[in-house]
């Protein structure tokens, strides 16, 4: 799927960002869908996973697998 640039879909930025313009925004397009953008370029490329992609990143983030700075 691919998701343009210019659609007005209704994106969330996560409660934990620090307001320090190095955020990520996501927005739900459609039901087998989750796109992703940077929040500083919100006219700028989007990436686009299934549900299940999003699920296993967010899981394997919530478990350790990618260590934070």
């Amino acid at each position: 799927m691919v998701i343009q640039p210019n659609s007005a879909f209704s994106w969330t930025k996560s409660s934990y960002s620090g307001g320090n313009g190095a955020c990520v925004e996501i927005a739900v397009p459609t039901t087998e869908a989750i796109a992703v953008r940077d929040s500083k370029d919100p006219d700028g490329p989007r990436l686009t996973f299934d549900n299940s992609a999003w699920s296993t990143f967010v899981s394997d983030v919530a478990g350790g697998a990618y260590p934070l700075a």
